[in-house]
């Protein structure tokens, strides 16, 4: 992965299924497998790093007659 290009969610998950199928075949080497392991741990990290600052920025506006409040979002139970 580039530093410079913005990562994308969804090219990040992409990778991290690609090296879940690469590790769950079993026909790596030891030392390829670590190595796959921890990249796949450092994708892992970057996608949740997406995901809590998509959380983050996700807000909910409501019309509080003239004015506009801002409220964080909280997803509902199921």
């Amino acid at each position: 992965m580039e530093e410079n290009k913005e990562i994308n969610f969804e090219e990040t998950m992409k990778k991290l299924e690609e090296i879940a199928t690469e590790l769950e075949k079993g026909d790596l080497d030891l030392d390829t497998s670590v190595s796959k392991f921890e990249e796949g741990m450092k994708l892992s990290k970057k996608c949740n790093e997406i995901l809590e600052n998509a959380e983050k920025r996700i807000s909910i506006l409501i019309n509080n007659g003239e004015d506009i409040k801002e409220e964080n979002f909280v997803p509902k139970a199921e």
